[in-house]
């Protein structure tokens, strides 16, 4: 498989697929139609250095995904809001943006901090629980890993059974076949994307695994005494966790080497909670998406008829 380096998300009944620093939003709107927004996306990062250096990239290349993210899902679900008659003014328009962008920041910032607190402090109070029973600190660590895991997975049951976010993984399966296709030298078409697989190396749910798994052997290495300085700590390590994370899902996405097939598996195997099987017309946005930002007949061509051509003529 050569990797295209386009990725994307589901949003609101939509797709968003973004390739180098540009990104389009493909959203059905109520009434059927395809609307696409196509931008380019300006890093918060404005030291573009520190985006390409290993181990450092992957936590400003998180923000931004995560800035991104909250701006087309807000776009998606504004195609979705009861509709109004009032007009209002540029003035309006500007405060109403702000407004927004504010609750976006506030909502952006008590997730990342409900995270950290769900998957980072919480495991660890609970596995201290123990101190008594456990003497030993690897064990201890241990059990925390396994509490952490556990409730990384049960959130994750839990919020795939509700209706709206069911649709949403429906989309982020489409996403997936879409870049499979193209990922194994298919035209891009609603058929050849509804034979490709669903599950992709690179996506986020493989990343949030594998932030679990370095966790833990990061915070292995935490001997401090103090009970708040080891949770200090914890919060504190989360870039360098993110970091080494990151520069494992993007070897994953390029390498076929079989350790690293095996340390794909777990996030592949998680991925079936959090995408689905996507319906004809889910797959026909995802479509729209990928074309607004990625030439794939070039790619195609550039990456699997011309080795084909080669190797034709070699024998």
């Amino acid at each position: 498989m050569k990797s295209s380096n386009i990725g994307g998300q589901a949003v609101l009944e939509g797709i968003m697929m973004k390739n180098g620093p540009k990104y389009a939003v493909a959203v059905r709107k109520p009434d059927g139609e395809i609307e696409v927004k196509v931008e380019e996306y300006k890093s918060v990062i404005k030291w573009e250095k520190l985006t390409k250096i290993p181990f450092i990239r992957g936590v400003f290349n998180f923000v931004d995904s995560l800035v991104l993210g909250m701006k087309t899902l807000t776009y998606s679900a504004s195609f979705w809001e009861e509709e109004t008659e009032e007009l209002i003014t540029a003035e309006e328009a500007k405060k109403q943006k702000k407004k927004e962008d504010f609750i976006m920041g506030i909502t952006m910032a008590f997730s990342v901090i409900l995270a950290m607190g769900l998957f980072m402090v919480l495991p660890y109070f609970i596995s201290d629980l123990f101190a008594g029973i456990i003497k030993s600190r690897f064990l201890r660590t241990v059990l925390e890993s396994v509490v952490r895991i556990s409730l990384f997975i049960l959130y994750i049951l839990a919020v795939s059974r509700m209706k709206d976010i069911q649709r949403t993984f429906m989309y982020h399966g489409a996403e997936h076949k879409c870049i499979n296709c193209i990922e194994h030298g298919m035209e891009l078409n609603l058929e050849n994307v509804k034979r490709s697989s669903k599950q992709h190396k690179r996506c986020g749910t493989s990343f949030l695994f594998f932030v679990m798994i370095v966790s833990v052997i990061v915070c292995f290495f935490i001997t401090v005494d103090s009970q708040l300085l080891r949770v200090v700590l914890r919060l504190a390590l989360l870039p360098v966790i993110a970091g080494i994370s990151y520069e494992i899902i993007k070897l994953a996405g390029s390498s076929t080497h079989p350790l690293v097939e095996l340390l794909s598996k777990p996030g592949l195997a998680m991925q079936n909670l959090t995408t689905k099987e996507p319906e004809d017309d889910m797959i026909e946005v995802a479509i729209k998406a990928v074309e607004e930002v990625f030439d794939w007949k070039t790619y195609l061509k550039e990456n699997f008829e011309e080795k084909e051509d080669d190797l034709k003529t070699s024998l």
